[in-house]
């Protein structure tokens, strides 16, 4: 299933909340931090949401899709 519009904004706008990278986009956190969330399990609810979204992006280079839409609806 495709995200829809409003959780691709919010993924734009979305800061990990914890953590060595807190306050960091999410769509800015470093590969290999998605890569081990992938291996270990994603968090539950609309961060692990997110955090999935994340990765799918990265592994397919889309990563400026985010960067773009966060220029385009700034918050």
């Amino acid at each position: 299933m495709l995200p829809d519009k409003q959780f691709l904004i919010d993924l734009a706008h979305t800061k990990m909340p914890f953590g060595k990278y807190k306050d960091r986009y999410l769509i800015d956190l470093p590969e290999y931090y998605v890569i081990w969330y992938h291996s270990k399990g994603f968090p539950k609810g609309k961060l692990g949401d997110m955090l999935k979204q994340v990765y799918d992006l990265k592994l397919n280079g889309l990563e400026e899709l985010i960067w773009n839409i966060r220029r385009q609806y700034p918050k």
